[in-house]
């Protein structure tokens, strides 16, 4: 690994060290999750208060995205993605205790330090790429965002298809070695990582020149704010359904066993991932930024075209599995384009600060998607869940077509 880095340039090889990183912790934040799901399945828990056991996962990230960018600018991105690992690091050995020590309370606050790491490394990862992108002497704008898009492109895409074989490792783990075992293996491995990016990161890595002030953690800009908005709710969108309304509705109505749910989950992760990674041959190489409301456009199509099948009963098992994988598809293009918008728009010089304020945005839209799932599901069901669905899309379009570049 040393030789094979020791030819490339000192921002290709901080890239790949970031990306090395956020690979390593992916793997582990999906496996947890399906561990978590599985094991508790075991114990005799219903979806939705499975579901629960990650609300906490998900308040924190707000919370974390929003102090985490302003913790980056002060204290380099080095700095937060390394904490990140570390506090993943304790989370999986809390979860390494007897069985009867995992109380829903105790496991909740595990799974909110997992989610205060998993947001430092992803906010860090992020904004670390505005940094890196190799520029010459001779690049014009266009050419630098096009690499722009493609590095993040590239990230988001690969880290989504790595979560999905997260799934399928807390799986394999769970069933060779039990819940303990794989936890604590998974947590022996992320501390190699965690060693070696100690010593590889370098220390100044978005440091802001001017130290920012905790009151200006809340983002000034008018497109960081619109985009950030937009955010909110194409997430929202995503979550309201596909959180805990999908995985139960396949179980209940379509009769299929755990393995089934969790396999056909992962598999849409990692095609969701593999699309992200070629969003710009779909989008060009630098779209405008009000390419986000066309794509959003596209994408509330689905959800109203899914709804209506299931009014009407219309090939309920086909409608839901075909509309799931066209649905996969088109989010994956325009969060892809999401992310590198907010890359190419946030201010270089405290870079996380933007990009903590728009992922804190993205956290809360999950938050919010995750609640109404478990709820609306259970209250009025699926279709009324992808009815919400295509209504925040509808909203996301809205607001982005109000950003300028």
């Amino acid at each position: 690994m040393i030789k094979a880095l020791a030819g490339i340039s000192p921002q290709i090889k901080q890239y790949l060290i970031i990306t090395g990183n956020y690979w390593a912790f992916t793997l582990t934040d999906g496996a947890l999750r399906m561990l978590v799901v599985l094991y508790f399945h075991q114990l005799g828990y219903s979806p939705i208060n499975i579901a629960m056991l990650f609300v906490f996962y998900e308040v924190f990230g707000v919370i974390t995205n929003l102090i985490g960018g302003w913790l980056g600018a002060r204290l380099g991105l080095n700095k937060t993605m390394n904490i990140g690992l570390a506090m993943q690091i304790i989370a999986l050995v809390m979860l390494a205790v007897p069985a009867d020590m995992l109380t829903v309370v105790y496991v909740m606050i595990a799974q909110a330090l997992s989610g205060i790491a998993k947001d430092l490394n992803k906010m860090s990862a992020k904004s670390a790429i505005k940094l890196l992108v190799p520029k010459s002497s001779d690049d014009i704008h266009n050419n630098s965002d096009s690499k722009l898009y493609h590095w993040v492109a590239v990230l988001t895409g690969s880290k989504n298809a790595l979560k999905g074989v997260g799934f399928f490792l807390g799986g394999v783990l769970l069933t060779a070695f039990g819940f303990k075992q794989a936890i604590l293996l998974m947590a022996a491995m992320l501390l190699l990582v965690w060693i070696w990016s100690l010593i590889s990161l370098k220390a100044e890595l978005g440091k802001a020149k001017n130290k920012p002030k905790f009151t200006e953690i809340f983002s000034k800009s008018r497109s960081i704010n619109l985009l950030s908005a937009a955010r909110l709710f194409l997430f929202g969108a995503r979550d309201v359904w596909f959180v805990v309304a999908l995985p139960v509705f396949l179980a209940t109505t379509f009769n299929w066993d755990h393995w089934w749910v969790g396999g056909f989950m992962a598999s849409w992760v990692i095609g969701y991932g593999m699309v992200q990674s070629i969003a710009p041959r779909f989008t060009g190489n630098t779209p405008a930024p009000q390419a986000a409301a066309r794509w959003a456009g596209y994408l509330a199509v689905v959800p109203v075209l899914i709804a209506i099948a299931l009014h009407y009963q219309f090939y309920v098992q086909f409608s839901i599995v075909i509309g799931l994988l066209v649905f996969g598809g088109l989010f994956a293009i325009n969060s892809s384009l999401h992310s590198y918008l907010i890359v190419s728009l946030a201010d270089s010089d405290g870079v996380s600060m933007d990009v903590g304020f728009y992922y804190m945005a993205n956290a809360m839209g999950r938050l919010i998607g995750t609640l109404l799932s478990g709820w609306v599901f259970q209250v009025y069901g699926l279709e009324m869940c992808l009815w919400i669905s295509a209504l925040f899309i509808t909203i996301s379009a809205g607001i982005a077509l109000k950003l300028k570049r």
